[in-house]
């Protein structure tokens, strides 16, 4: 019986999130997996209500969890930053989910802004390190509000950090079994100090401990322009912090865009957090028209990270028969079916 946190969140989130509980629920039963969900009401509404974020109580609780299933945060009426930070930076750092994985997926019948490229040419994965780098928030302002003000932010890359995600990574590769291939994403030519680090890392594991991985190097900018131009030549990226937020964007939008990206937050011996890449889009919240395969995806994410593959398997091959037979794009109010109507969609095609 898995004990499962569900934070539904804000905007279209909690509407995702109803039809990824419904597969999940469907595709379970039909293999005989047991589990109970907590709901948590975090996020826009209640900080406003009562400001809170992530009380310490029910923090305390998300630690029991076998994983977590989040929606999306983020409220027109509270300032950029807030939530972000004293919600999802906060779990990622307080459950040392060290590891944000994001698999890049063309999906059958989905379109893809890239000339002559398809489901065979755009299928890889980007592991990025997820608890340090200039996310560690390290850093402050000297004569601030003046003209001569400063602002300084702090990469922070501990050898300890560095290894246990590029570790990670040459793993995932390895039980990938692809083209067994790892490249790593920086800017040695600029940030000497931080990615000569990586760098050294990253050749010393790879030598020492996974000589069945092949490795490559090549600068962020260069891998930007690659999975534009050349999406195939890529199997698992591993990247720090900033360079992961910004590179998995793009994965998103060459996989069909942020209504298709799912990903999780790892914790490899604690509790993972998984979610759809999409924001709250409070536009459309309310209006039943905004799509939840990337919501299911990552239910299926979660599912496999407890080794219940049948189930994941399963949600994945039913989410690639609606793309490719049934909707008319991945946009919301342009899908030809309403949320709820491709929830329905995926759990008949579990069958």
């Amino acid at each position: 019986m898995y004990k499962l946190a569900v934070i539904p969140g804000d905007g279209t989130g909690p509407e995702v999130i109803r039809e990824a509980l419904k597969v999940m629920k469907a595709s379970c039963a039909r293999h005989g997996v047991k589990y109970e969900t907590t709901h948590y009401d975090f996020g826009g509404d209640r900080y406003l209500r009562t400001g809170e974020i992530l009380p310490e109580n029910e923090l305390a609780q998300l630690r029991k969890a076998d994983a977590i299933l989040l929606g999306a945060v983020g409220h027109p009426d509270v300032k950029p930053g807030i939530l972000e930070k004293g919600l999802l930076l906060r779990l990622r750092f307080e459950l040392d989910q060290y590891i944000n994985l994001r698999p890049v997926q063309l999906y059958p019948g989905v379109d893809c802004p890239l000339k002559n490229k398809g489901p065979a040419e755009i299928d890889f994965v980007v592991v990025r390190e997820n608890t340090e780098g200039l996310y560690a928030g390290t850093g402050g302002f000297l004569r601030k509000g003046t003209p001569d003000e400063v602002a300084i932010q702090t990469s922070i890359n501990t050898r300890m950090g560095v290894e246990r995600c590029l570790r990670f990574a040459f793993d995932y590769c390895r039980t990938r079994n692809k083209r067994k291939e790892l490249t790593l994403c920086g800017k040695t030519n600029v940030l000497t100090f931080a990615f000569d680090l990586w760098e050294r890392a990253f050749n010393e594991i790879g030598q020492k401990e996974y000589p069945d991985v092949k490795r490559n190097y090549a600068h962020v900018d260069a891998i930007c322009m690659w999975m534009v131009k050349n999406p195939e030549q890529f199997d698992v990226i591993v990247t720090d912090n900033m360079f992961g937020d910004i590179i998995t964007d793009l994965g998103a939008m060459i996989q069909g865009g942020m209504g298709i990206a799912a990903g999780g937050n790892i914790n490899p011996k604690g509790v993972s957090m998984f979610e759809p890449i999409g924001g709250s889009a409070p536009k459309y919240t309310g209006k039943n028209v905004i799509n939840p395969l990337a919501a299911i995806g990552a239910a299926a994410m979660l599912m496999n990270s407890l080794g219940e593959k049948a189930v994941a398997g399963e949600i994945e091959t039913a989410i690639k028969f609606v793309t490719g037979n049934k909707l008319k794009s991945l946009s919301a109010g342009k899908m030809g079916y309403s949320t709820q109507e491709v929830g329905d969609l995926v759990v008949a095609a579990l069958k």
